[in-house]
């Protein structure tokens, strides 16, 4: 059956609101075989007086297919509602039989909001690519002439002339951060065992600045090799696992923790503009913290550029980590609430995915900063 090959769920109700069909997907997303689902009703499913009811209710009214965005669906199959696109219609111009089909929000956002964190670190890219001609051969004339200066100076305008040089070195600092984004070259890749390089992120982060933080491991050892560059996965989850422990801060009383995840989700295929073909992305690595979240006024922007909390930040550790698994044909996404942090990134088991270049539009951003 056709509605069997769809990627979302999908059931078919009759007047009494039975249910008559439901697909693979629906299996998952209800975490109820197919045969179960024929013995209960729609109302069995979801809660009383989900918005999914008056939906199908109205369609037999209409005779007409509805559309209904941000539904939110409870159900007892669910530890907590999740948020759903409802499309539903007769089937085969009868209202007897009514075809329902649910897209999760949380799946649709992503793809969107990823188009969004690539067109930023694109556009930070155009201006590394200026910064680097226009601003860094100016500033070590500048601060040759400061230390040529120097030396005929009296030891308070020495102090002044050591300001300049200091400044202007540490702008050279931030520009060559910058020049990162405007590297495009093709990763050289090879097949990377993942859990090496989180192993080696974890040495290198309990051995410095989280010192005191405790890291626990939930590695899935069967996950197959990631195909990637090593080095730059490393240096992106060595940026999430600094992130998280800064956010932890120091005064935790030993109950700062970050777990490091690791699990094969095959269902996860997702199908993109830009992309002549649907991207699969089984494999996930997950960042998780105990710090106390997101300010909420800060979400939107997570990983816009020069976007931080820190004193001393510069706001590009995010945006750096959004173009590493850009390049690698992946996806990252943040969840965030009290308590509790998670950075999930979404990686292809085969590299035979074109890269997805992003809208060349406006997409609103829906996410999140540290």
């Amino acid at each position: 059956m056709l509605l069997g090959a769809l990627p979302h769920p999908i059931l078919v109700i009759a007047d009494d609101n039975r249910i008559v069909y439901g697909n693979a997907a629906s299996e998952a997303f209800l975490s109820t075989s197919a045969t179960m689902m024929t013995r209960l009703r729609l109302d069995d499913v979801v809660a009383f007086g989900c918005p999914l009811l008056a939906l199908v209710d109205q369609v037999r009214d209409t005779g007409s297919t509805l559309n209904e965005y941000g539904v939110e669906m409870a159900s007892p199959k669910f530890t907590t509602p999740k948020l759903v696109d409802v499309y539903a219609g007769p089937m085969n111009d009868s209202v007897q039989l009514i075809v329902i089909m649910l897209q999760q929000r949380t799946m649709a956002q992503m793809i969107e909001r990823q188009l969004t964190h690539r067109a930023a670190a694109r556009s930070v890219s155009g201006m590394a690519a200026v910064l680097a001609h226009e601003i860094k051969n100016p500033l070590s004339g500048i601060k040759g002439a400061a230390q040529l200066l120097e030396q005929n100076l009296s030891d308070e305008d020495r102090a002044l002339s050591q300001l300049i040089c200091s400044e202007t070195e540490r702008i050279r600092n931030l520009v060559n951060r910058m020049e990162v984004f405007g590297d495009e070259r093709p990763l050289s890749k090879e097949p990377v065992n993942i859990h090496d390089v989180l192993n080696h992120v974890r040495r290198l982060a309990e051995t410095g600045f989280a010192r005191n933080v405790r890291i626990v491991e939930d590695y899935d050892p069967s996950l197959p090799p990631v195909p990637g560059n090593r080095d730059k996965l490393v240096q992106a989850f060595l940026n999430l696992i600094k992130n998280a422990a800064e956010a932890i801060g120091e005064n935790t009383d030993g109950q700062g923790r970050i777990v490091m995840q690791t699990s094969f989700r095959p269902g996860v295929r997702l199908s993109v503009p830009g992309a002549e073909a649907r991207i699969t992305l089984p494999l996930m690595i997950q960042i998780e913290d105990n710090g106390p979240g997101v300010p909420d006024h800060l979400k939107p922007h997570l990983f816009d550029p020069f976007v931080t909390t820190k004193h001393n930040g510069t706001g590009l550790g995010l945006a750096l980590v959004a173009k590493i698994i850009g390049d690698h044909g992946g996806i990252i996404e943040c969840d965030s609430e009290a308590n509790r942090t998670v950075f999930r990134v979404l990686l292809p088991m085969q590299d035979r995915s074109p890269k997805i270049e992003p809208f060349r539009r406006q997409i609103p951003a829906n996410d999140r900063s540290k």
